[in-house]
This record gives C-alpha cells, structure tokens and sequence, in this order.
C-alpha cells in the first residue's frame, strides 16, 4: 500500500469518526435542537446576555423552513466545491500538458527520454 493511499485512509477515518462520533456519545442530547449552526447559537447567548438588543441587519432572504436553508446551504457547499475542483484539475491538466509538451521537445532535439507510452515514430 503505497503511502498516499495510508494518509487518505487515515484521513477517511478521522472525518468518518468526527460524524460518527457526537451522535454516539449522545452529545447535544439535553439540548431541544443538539445540532445547530453558529449562528443559531450565537444568536442564543446574545439574547441571554442582553434581551433589549436589536441586530444591526436583517437577511436578503429568509427560507420559510429549516430544510430549504439546509438544502440551500448544502448547494452553496457543493457549488464551493465544483468550483474548487475545476481549478484543480485545471492546474493539474496544464502542469501534466507542460510536462508532455517538454518531453517531446527534448525528444525532438535529440534527447533520448520520451514521453511513457509513445514510440519514437510517434512523438516526432
């Protein structure tokens, strides 16, 4: 098993264990809503520490219910994450095409590496 395979199955089960793990051991259970987001929380201890405040700014948008703000919130996560894996892959494809590009140069100059699966007929 090849190094990278190693890290990627350790880091495989420490995100598995950090969803496993709260629902487990019942974290959150004297709560009514265990799992809430920040701001939900924040939001609590703002009020417990000062009832009379108002916030400064409203939302754009209010979801009519806690699953379209879920489903919403899980659109703007996967659309992050399209965007960050098309950059990545862009680099990559241009690294790897930069990579090719200068094996056949240096094979048409006379170098003797060429490009993995190539014959030489082909690269010139």
């Amino acid at each position: 098993m090849s190094r990278n395979t190693k890290i990627n199955l350790v880091l495989l089960a420490v995100v598995a264990a950090l969803a496993v793990l709260p629902l487990a051991l019942g974290l959150g259970d004297h709560r009514k809503e265990p799992f809430t987001g920040a701001d939900a929380q924040a939001e609590t201890a703002i009020t417990e520490l000062d009832p009379g405040y108002e916030p400064w700014f409203s939302p754009l948008y209010e979801p009519p219910s806690g699953e379209i703000e879920s489903a919403l919130f899980a659109l703007q996560a996967a659309i992050g994450a399209g965007v960050l894996a098309y950059y990545f892959g862009l680099r990559r494809g241009r690294r790897q095409g930069e990579e090719r590009a200068a094996a056949r140069q240096q094979a048409a100059d006379g170098g003797a590496v060429g490009v993995p699966g190539e014959s030489p007929a082909e690269g010139a």
